[in-house]
């Protein structure tokens, strides 16, 4: 009896080891079932919101940053060394071009200059004497041509030294601002001191750089404009110079412009913020970024077309915080869907809720 009871015991634990392993499939298949007989479960719309592709007016603007430079600029620096003797401009004033601004000691190089003039004259004379004895054939010809070298000669060494002088002259190359002074009258300069800075700020410029691949897209007399830090003044100018070289380290291309007129308060050396408009498309297609579907080969965005979600591969174009171009794939009248991306997949059945 105890045999039996136990056979019981040990079959019907196997039959709820079994029951437990099977009821999960079985219910299963139930449900399978049922869908197979609900197939509208299946065809479930999703709800999305789309936007109707049409041309747009896009400006193709590129922000970059700059300096403003000077229209000429130069550190003044005397080409002798010695003693300052006179200064003889106004830290910053205007001077004009060719005016002596410093004037260093050349009491050594005028006495030479006056030996030099008596000995130019002293030889001129005895030229001009030999020169009529050579015509009359009373010296030899190599007696003159001696006495004419040494004439040469003695121009010669009176330019160098006049050459000298002059050296000792700094003055203005071109118009400008002169600013503040570095030496005082009195001091010992030499080439490598700077005395003062001049600048011209009749036209001023202004340097920046943009990424290379706007570089086949920009050309000179391009407008552009420009702020200064801390400012909301609007000022102009116009490209005349690009570098024929992309900067290797990097990769920009580099500009200068040039302001054609004259604007208060523009410093040579101060920060600017630039927007270069390189070029104004007025039939752009522009979708919102949201719509676009990263992959493996590309992008894509899935089209409204008769209720069925239907992707569309797409190249893209500038982009901007919210919107981007494309440049193919799309063509005005087309539907973009915009919203619930993740929950479709190609040929999903969808429900247009709202446009934008």
């Amino acid at each position: 009896m105890n045999k039996r009871i136990k056979s019981i015991i040990i079959i019907l634990t196997i039959l709820v080891v079994l029951l437990l392993i099977f009821l999960p499939k079985l219910l299963s298949s139930g449900d399978s079932g049922q869908a197979m007989q609900n197939p509208g479960r299946m065809n479930i719309e999703v709800p999305v919101t789309a936007h109707i592709v049409s041309y747009e007016k896009l400006s193709n603007n590129v922000f970059t940053t700059g300096s403003i430079l000077a229209n000429e600029e130069v550190e003044l620096r005397s080409e002798t060394s010695g003693k300052i003797v006179a200064i003889l401009f106004r830290e910053g004033a205007f001077v004009s071009k060719g005016d002596l601004l410093v004037k260093i000691n050349d009491a050594d190089l005028q006495a030479q200059l006056r030996k030099a003039e008596s000995k130019v004259k002293l030889v001129e004379d005895r030229e001009a004497r030999q020169r009529q004895l050579a015509e009359n054939q009373m010296i030899s010809q190599e007696d003159y041509e001696s006495t004419l070298n040494d004439l040469e000669a003695s121009k010669a060494e009176y330019d160098l030294i006049k050459a000298q002088i002059d050296k000792t002259e700094i003055r203005a190359p071109f118009s400008g601002v002169i600013g503040l002074r570095e030496v005082s009258e009195g001091s010992f300069v030499t080439t490598s001191n700077i005395i003062a800075r001049l600048q011209s700020l009749s036209n001023l410029k202004i340097d920046f750089a943009i990424p290379q691949k706007y570089a086949a897209q920009v050309k000179v007399g391009d407008e552009l404009g420009f702020k200064l830090s801390g400012s909301d003044f609007h000022y102009t100018a116009k490209i005349y110079a690009i570098e024929p070289k992309i900067d290797p380290s990097t990769r920009t291309l580099k500009l200068r412009a040039i302001c054609t007129e004259t604007y208060k308060g523009l410093f040579p050396g101060a920060f600017a913020n630039v927007e270069l408009n390189l070029k104004e498309t007025d039939e752009a297609i522009i979708i919102p970024t949201v719509s676009i579907v990263p992959e493996l080969k590309g992008q894509l965005v899935y089209l409204y077309k008769s209720g069925v979600a239907t992707p569309q591969k797409v190249d893209l174009g500038l982009r901007e915080e919210t919107k981007v171009q494309i440049t193919s794939g799309l063509a005005e009248g087309d539907t973009v869907i915009t919203s619930g991306i993740l929950q479709i997949r190609p040929g999903a059945k969808v429900k247009i809720t709202d446009l934008n």
